[in-house]
């Protein structure tokens, strides 16, 4: 018999514990400008599953990732008459925190505006314009954004591209609405910037695949069409459409005497439907005299020089723009809001180094979502929390428009005509360079003069976060309030 230890049965490894979701459920009451009101949130995190083959085998649904979702719900409403509206932002790479504490959401971020920012730390008061009176809210963080992750063993890659975002939050949407009982709801959804460009898409999904038809869409600085925005391969489209902006940024700094702002925009609009492209494809072909007169009329459109609008060959790209307008007094305009400017790196240099208006916003917001989503919804989470994630946007695929710009209006024109109550409501900031509203009035102009009855457009004097602005904020909102409540069926009781 050996006299050597034996060694023991080995154990068999422990399994990873189950996912499961972690939402915290909190009861709160807000006066509205309506009255008050009583209502339920649950944040955390949902457990995102897919369907699992190998081999051509159902292996079950697989969990792959946890995603932040806050929900606030009315106490005691019919769901089959009560809306609900599911928001995001966009990026690629954003949560959303923006739309959720800036105009949509029962508590907002104090944090002052243009030439009155507020200093740190920042307050967090009542939204008493929330669109929560008129319709529940689902506030949803893409994978890789907030405190979304994917579980252990998954790659984030797999969720940063076009089809598979859509596919992604269309499933926590999907999954949402089932365990909650709303597939009778009036149901919209609200995206912002890239998130118009993830809802026109994920409207025909949602549709389509999942027979889930909106009763309508809210766009909030939309893009839909990214050959608009594009100043590249000699592109001279975006120079044209972005024309306005300029108009508009000039005026704001005072380039334009005291001439009215709409009528600065329709001259700027004008020029930048019909002669601006003309000039712009004649090229070398100009005469001397057409040249000049075109010099003239950008420079006094844009509030800059006629010397650098000569140099720049009439082709104003927007980058330069945002450095060039307030050199002289070393300043930079915002690029989300041009109405904010910031002191610039250098004098002497090509463009801005950094948005002014992302440098102001970005503190406020994040600060006070993370210390409102701790203190008064009751989430805990060590874990960092990603306002906007660069990683993801490095990251993002749009490999299903390889060597074309990015575009969706043939997807919403589809959802449009697949579902003939489908309205879709789109908001614009004068201000906003970063999907500026004259190019998105280019994406609308695509559609079939048919679908235009169920389209509507609101103007703000804002930027890309509209609701930074204060009146605007307050007009946004009874606009978006108005649109739900007109197109959520003759049954609905708001």
């Amino acid at each position: 018999m050996s006299n050597e230890p034996t060694t023991p049965p080995s154990e068999p490894p422990e399994s990873a514990p189950t996912p499961t979701d972690t939402l915290v459920r909190r009861s709160h009451t807000l006066t509205t400008v309506s009255g008050s009101i009583s209502y339920t949130s649950e944040s955390g995190t949902v457990v995102l599953r897919r369907d699992e083959l190998k081999d051509g085998v159902w292996q079950g649904r697989k969990a792959v990732a946890e995603v932040a979702i806050t929900a606030y719900t009315l106490d005691d409403a019919d769901p089959q008459e009560r809306p609900v509206t599911f928001a995001f932002n966009g990026g690629p790479g954003s949560s959303s925190l923006w739309l959720h504490m800036g105009l949509l959401g029962p508590r907002r971020v104090e944090m002052g505006d243009a030439g009155d920012l507020l200093p740190p730390p920042y307050g967090v008061v009542d939204n008493a314009e929330t669109l929560l009176a008129t319709s529940d809210l689902v506030f949803i963080d893409p994978v890789s954004t907030g405190l979304s992750r994917v579980l252990s063993g998954e790659k984030p890659k797999d969720f940063h591209g076009f089809t598979a975002d859509i596919e992604s939050v269309g499933e926590v949407i999907r999954t949402w609405v089932t365990r909650e009982n709303r597939w009778l709801s009036p149901k919209f959804v609200a995206g912002e910037s890239y998130g118009t460009t993830r809802s026109a898409a994920l409207a025909q999904h949602l549709q389509e695949k999942l027979g889930m038809y909106l009763n309508g869409l809210m766009l909030i600085s939309s893009v839909l069409d990214f050959g608009t925005a594009n100043f590249e391969h000699g592109n001279d489209r975006a120079h044209a459409l972005y024309l306005p902006f300029y108009a508009a940024t000039a005026h704001f700094h005072g380039k334009h005497g005291d001439r009215p702002l709409r009528e600065v925009l329709d001259e700027a609009e004008d020029y930048a439907s019909r002669d601006y492209p003309w000039v712009l494809s004649r090229g070398n072909r100009l005469t001397e005299a057409e040249r000049a007169e075109a010099v003239s009329r950008l420079a006094t459109l844009t509030g800059l020089t006629e010397d650098y609008v000569d140099r720049a060959d009439l082709r104003i790209e927007h980058w330069r723009f945002f450095g060039e307008l307030l050199r002289e007094r070393g300043m930079t305009v915002g690029r989300l809001d041009s109405r904010f400017i910031g002191l610039a790196a250098s004098r002497i240099a090509e463009s801005m180094d950094a948005d002014p208006a992302m440098d102001a916003i970005t503190g406020p917001y994040s600060a006070a979502f993370q210390h409102y989503l701790g203190t008064e919804l009751g989430v805990t989470s060590e874990q960092v929390f990603h306002a906007i994630s660069e990683d993801v946007g490095r990251d993002w695929s749009f490999k299903e428009f390889e060597n074309s710009a990015v575009y969706v209006i043939d997807r919403l024109a589809r959802a449009m005509r697949q579902n003939p109550h489908l309205a879709v409501h789109f908001a614009y900031g004068y201000y906003d360079g970063a999907t500026p509203y004259f190019c998105a009035m280019d994406d609308v102009a695509r559609l079939a003069p048919a679908l235009l009855p169920r389209l509507e457009h609101h103007f703000y004097e804002s930027g890309h976060m509209t609701y930074v602005h204060q009146p605007t904020r307050v007009q946004q909102s009874g606009d978006l309030a108005e649109f739900v409540r007109r197109h959520s069926g003759s049954g609905s009781a708001l």
